[in-house]
């Protein structure tokens, strides 16, 4: 756990001065600004434009991508340049998901030591490292950053098969599974802040087990706001305040004496609630690959009806009646600090997706009858 302020060199140490163009056809392009930022069109954009220029800063955004946002080079980078777009009028934190599905294929090798089956461990383990490299080469980095991040993912990767002996006894515990599990983001962030300095935008991989303090339950690990806002800020605001993107891992953090935990499965949107708080952020943007939040599950409920803007208390009623909408931890921290979130489709960045926050906007549609 860090315990002062980072250092300007520990700032720049990750940041790639690399400027350069988005490949032609992924992600949405400069006319494309206002869609881009989530959507600064209508009364909450204008507002939020309105109170930086009033304070003499930006709004502050934190974007969090999901699994399926970055699954392969080329989602990756759509998803950074949806960032590169929306740096334009804000300033911008990114928390991001491992790739999706290696969460689950790292649990099966923890699995799988368990069963004392450590060749296939070692396999499965081998085939993620390949799969991030593959990544890796398809972001198509100039030689000096690729080769960077090679040796990067490199040394993650003898982290990782560090803990897969080839034979014999390894003791296998909650703690092991969070620290296996734990990969996953880390590999995803290094990734994801390559490609944002590919197209031009100076980014750092931040660990959140760098601030975010938690209780050792492992594998459900209970954060400790008050504190992990107090450690967020020395690791975070001196990289925004160099203007450098900060790339949170989600879903883990640490507990006292320093050995990595995890929020639970699926928690890295309360990563991303978290990390807003810390950061005092305007708005939380969720990038899933759903339209946004519903009146009931769409996949079981043909007639299911988008929502376009929700309050805390219509967004609690609809989760209690079966409708996905967020993690569980995530309304009430946005509730208690009033933090507007947004869920938003990364593969149609001009939609609109939904708005959940206090209170409904005026210009918003009526939502549905029994979601009050």
């Amino acid at each position: 756990m860090r315990s002062g302020p980072m250092s300007s060199d520990q700032a720049q140490e990750s940041v790639v001065e690399e400027r350069g163009l988005a490949p032609a056809g992924r992600g949405p392009g400069p006319g494309s600004r206002a869609a881009a930022l989530h959507p600064q069109s209508g009364a909450v954009g204008a507002q939020a434009e309105l109170a930086g220029v009033l304070s003499g800063q930006l709004p502050l955004f934190v974007y969090k991508f999901g699994g399926s946002s970055l699954a392969g080079a080329d989602r990756i980078l759509h998803a950074a340049a949806l960032v590169r777009d929306a740096r334009r009028q804000a300033r911008l934190a990114v928390v991001v998901s491992a790739m999706r599905g290696v969460t689950d294929r790292l649990l099966s090798i923890a699995q799988s030591l368990v069963e004392g089956a450590f060749g296939l461990a070692r396999a499965e383990a081998e085939f993620l490292l390949y799969l991030h490299n593959d990544a890796l080469r398809e972001l198509h980095l100039n030689s000096d950053e690729h080769a960077q991040v090679k040796r990067d993912l490199q040394s993650l990767g003898r982290d990782l098969l560090q803990d897969l002996p080839l034979q014999g006894k390894r003791k296998v515990d909650a703690a092991l599974f969070d620290r296996l599990a734990s990969f996953g983001e880390r590999f995803s962030a290094r990734l994801f802040a390559a490609a944002l300095a590919k197209l031009g935008v100076p980014a750092s991989r931040v660990v959140s087990s760098d601030f975010l303090l938690t209780s050792d339950e492992f594998r459900n690990a209970k954060p400790d706001i008050a504190q992990s806002k107090r450690n967020g800020r020395e690791v975070l605001r001196p990289l925004l305040e160099a203007g450098i993107v900060p790339v949170v891992t989600g879903f883990i953090g640490a507990a006292r004496d320093g050995r990595i935990t995890t929020l639970g499965r699926n928690s890295s949107d309360y990563s991303g609630a978290i990390v807003a708080h810390v950061l005092d952020a305007n708005e939380l943007v969720i990038w899933t690959d759903v339209d946004g939040v519903y009146t009931a599950n769409p996949g079981a409920a043909p007639d299911a009806r988008l929502l376009s803007d929700v309050t805390y208390a219509q967004a609690y009623a609809l989760a209690a009646s079966g409708a996905k909408v967020l993690h569980a931890e995530v309304l009430p921290l946005a509730a208690k600090t009033r933090l507007v979130v947004w869920v938003r489709n990364t593969f149609k960045p001009h939609a609109r997706g939904t708005r959940i926050g206090p209170e409904r906007a005026a210009w918003s549609e009526a939502v549905a009858e029994g979601a009050a």
